[in-house]
């Protein structure tokens, strides 16, 4: 029997969804997704509707609305969590991990209590929400310390946090970042994490610009522990590099999307677009949309159709 009270959830449920919810139609889509890192004054609401209205089949979450501490929204906590997936699943869309900013490098005791921590709460968020995956980071070599001593204490992290995740669900993925963009450090991490719940986060702009390496050579070193990719553009300025539309820069992203076709990779293909750290880059409204586009032609002639 619909008592009123039942009647009046459903109501303000509804008034609640999106309202993109209630003419939505699914269609077929590509396996790509975005990072909220790229539209941090959206709220999410918007965050929704962009993503199934430009064709996306996944979101990231890096920070909401500024708020880089996931377990503080209210669209991913108590009840509100419930009403949140019910209106993904509507619009056919998924979250393909959450992005931790853990970093497993640190030495401090108290610093390191505190990124381990943060892992944690993540991975334990990601249980709650069906999230497969969690990414911290690995992160530097600190001045003179030797780099071998501080891939011991990152691995050590990883399997920490991989232990907290058995039974879970959830995989905690490393992302090539910082001191750790090239196959031989990053292989030296895998291998002595050695862990079921531990993967990897292949930042491909980071391995090709930073890491000095081209796709094919990186996806035959670590191509076996890859299950999220990072994808984005840029060319060089200055001492740095400046984020530019996808295509238009000196990344080689078409030929990284075409190493994980032919490799048979299953992941999400996420544009990681890094708005919240550079504002003067394009807005979301141009960037997003861009991506979506080219990426369907990058997978299409890299032979991924619908």
């Amino acid at each position: 029997m619909l008592t009123r009270r039942r009647f009046l959830q459903g109501i303000t449920a509804a008034a609640a969804a999106p309202a993109i919810v209630r003419t939505f139609q699914k269609k077929p889509r590509y396996p790509i997704a975005f990072s909220t890192l790229g539209c941090p004054k959206w709220p999410w609401t918007t965050v929704v509707e962009q993503a199934a209205a430009l064709g996306y089949a996944a979101i990231e979450l890096r920070g909401i609305e500024g708020e880089m501490d996931l377990s503080k929204r209210p669209e991913l906590t108590g009840s509100r969590a419930d009403q949140t997936l019910k209106d993904l699943r509507a619009l056919d869309l998924v979250i393909s991990d959450l992005g931790a900013s853990a970093r497993m490098h640190e030495a401090d005791p108290k610093v390191r209590a505190a990124q381990l921590d943060e892992g944690r709460r993540f991975i334990d968020l990601a249980a709650r929400l069906n999230v497969p995956y969690v990414r911290v980071f690995p992160d530097k070599v600190p001045p003179g310390e030797a780099r071998a001593d501080v891939t011991l204490r990152i691995v050590d992290g990883l399997r920490t946090l991989g232990d907290h995740a058995k039974g879970s669900g959830v995989t905690v993925i490393l992302e090539s970042h910082g001191d750790f963009t090239d196959s031989p450090s990053l292989l030296a991490i895998f291998k002595g994490a050695a862990h079921p719940n531990v993967a990897f986060l292949w930042d491909a702009h980071h391995t090709a610009v930073f890491g000095k390496e081209a796709p094919a050579r990186t996806f035959s070193a670590l191509g076996s522990y890859v299950r999220h990719t990072h994808l984005k553009d840029s060319r060089p300025e200055g001492t740095g590099v400046r984020y530019v539309l996808t295509g238009t820069g000196t990344v080689p992203v078409k030929e990284t999307v075409s190493v994980l076709v032919k490799s048979g990779y299953k992941g999400y293909y996420c544009y990681e677009w890094e708005k919240a750290w550079h504002p003067e880059i394009e807005e979301p409204e141009v960037a997003f949309p861009h991506y979506a586009e080219t990426m369907r032609r990058y997978l299409n002639d890299a032979g991924l159709s619908l």
